[in-house]
């Protein structure tokens, strides 16, 4: 005598689809009783406000409470950002540097920011944690520190 070959797995999805097939059904009657019934809206009863909040309702906004704006005050795009002139000499401190590979970071003191230095790029001998004055210029990979010198 063969087992089923129904498997726990293959009843559960059964019951699974059967359930949506039920409920889609019944949705289906629900809205077939709603139009039945005269269901549909009039024009008015359809239209939505936003309020000064900007918020969705359903009764017309207080005209009192209406804000002027003018034409002029609207900016669509992104405004220009203003041009700062930025003094090209930065400072900082030398958070790594290796004599044997020949680079190392400096950590700008303005920006916190980590930048790359190579010693091509070094006048004066530097080590870890002396305060350095220097340049930046983007490379490849991203901005290298230029005319490093140490600030006594």
């Amino acid at each position: 005598m063969a087992k089923s070959q129904e498997s726990f797995n293959k009843k559960e999805k059964e019951k699974k689809r059967r359930k949506r097939k039920k409920e889609k059904q019944e949705r289906r009657e629900a809205r077939k009783a709603q139009k039945a019934e005269g269901g549909k809206k009039s024009f008015e009863e359809q239209l939505m406000y936003v309020d000064e909040n900007g918020n969705l309702t359903s009764t017309p906004p207080d005209p009192s409470k209406k804000i002027k704006v003018k034409l002029e005050d609207i900016e669509i795009s992104v405004p220009q950002k203003e041009h700062v002139e930025v003094d090209p000499i930065r400072k900082g401190r030398v958070n790594f540097f290796n004599d044997d590979k020949g680079f190392g970071f400096i950590v700008d003191d303005e920006t916190r920011d980590s930048i790359f230095v190579h010693i091509n790029n070094v006048e004066d001998s530097i080590q870890e944690n002396d305060k350095v004055q220097f340049e930046v210029e983007m490379g490849m990979k991203g901005p290298n520190a230029v005319r490093v010198k140490l600030i006594s």
